[in-house]
């Protein structure tokens, strides 16, 4: 039976939603790469082997970056493979440093670069040295939200900079590669100035940039509650906030509760049966 979304859509705007021309090339490429392996059991078996493969999240491992962050689907899928892989770290409540879990990403997707792991140990450590050790549990949530929201954060980090140097707020946000720089701490001179921008005002233009943008956002509804909380924050107690938000990870769908984090019983069973 169609689901409801699916019968409210045209078949175009229903398959672009879905990415599915993106499986369909990616697919093919692999075909035409491994055709004398295939040919010995049969494209419908490949075709078969492969869309199961994408709807069980097993497609991404071991793929290049810019195939795993290509769709929703597939961040959601990279994410959820990163914990249930290395889960154990927290298990054990193993500390690591940003480029402990940088080598972990690169075990599942070699060239992963390591400006985005950077940027999700920012969101823990904030002004602390980047060498700092990390729980699995903190680095995991924070490297959800930068890895799944990427393009959506820097025109969050070009709104930011901009409320910060009083720019007008209101007019179009075009992200540069030096919108991630952001000052969490007053410059010399400038002790008296209150940190980081008004929560208010924040507010009101992410909620024009979630209406117009083209990319994953959280849900504006969840967005406006984080800032409701406060009168005035700063970019990555902006980002802190909404990588330990429970509504925001349980909309995002690849990650368990942070209370089930260490319980995966599928993979226990796997592993016991191994």
């Amino acid at each position: 039976m169609l689901s409801p979304e699916r019968l409210a859509l045209p078949d175009y705007d229903y398959l672009a939603q879905r990415h599915v021309l993106t499986y369909m090339e990616d697919a093919v490429c692999q075909l035409l790469e491994n055709k004398e392996d295939i040919s010995q059991y049969g494209i419908a078996r490949f075709f078969t082997e492969y869309f199961n493969s994408v709807c069980q999240g097993t497609h991404i491992l071991f793929r290049e970056f810019s195939f795993i962050q290509a769709t929703p689907h597939n961040r959601a899928s990279f994410l959820r493979a990163f914990w249930r892989c290395f889960r154990t770290v927290g298990k054990n409540g193993d500390l690591l440093t940003m480029k402990e879990y940088h080598c972990l990403l690169q075990l599942l997707c070699p060239d992963f670069p390591l400006e985005l792991t950077q940027k999700a140990a920012r969101i823990v450590l904030m002004d602390d040295a980047m060498d700092c050790l990390m729980s699995f549990s903190d680095f995991l949530f924070a490297f959800q939200i930068q890895f799944y929201y990427s393009e959506f954060l820097e025109s969050v980090a070009a709104i930011y900079q901009d409320l910060l140097s009083g720019k007008n707020p209101n007019t179009v946000i075009v992200p540069t590669s030096s919108s991630g720089q952001h000052r969490q701490r007053p410059a010399v001179g400038e002790a008296s100035l209150p940190e980081g921008v008004e929560a208010s005002l924040f507010s009101q233009c992410l909620e024009n940039l979630c209406d117009r943008h083209k990319y994953s956002c959280p849900p504006p509804a969840l967005v406006k509650e984080v800032l409701s909380n406060v009168q005035r924050l700063t970019f990555y107690g902006f980002l802190m906030a909404l990588s330990k938000h429970h509504g925001i990870n349980q909309a995002l769908g690849a990650l368990p509760d942070r209370g089930d984090l260490m319980h995966d019983p599928a993979m226990d069973e796997e592993l016991e049966r191994l």
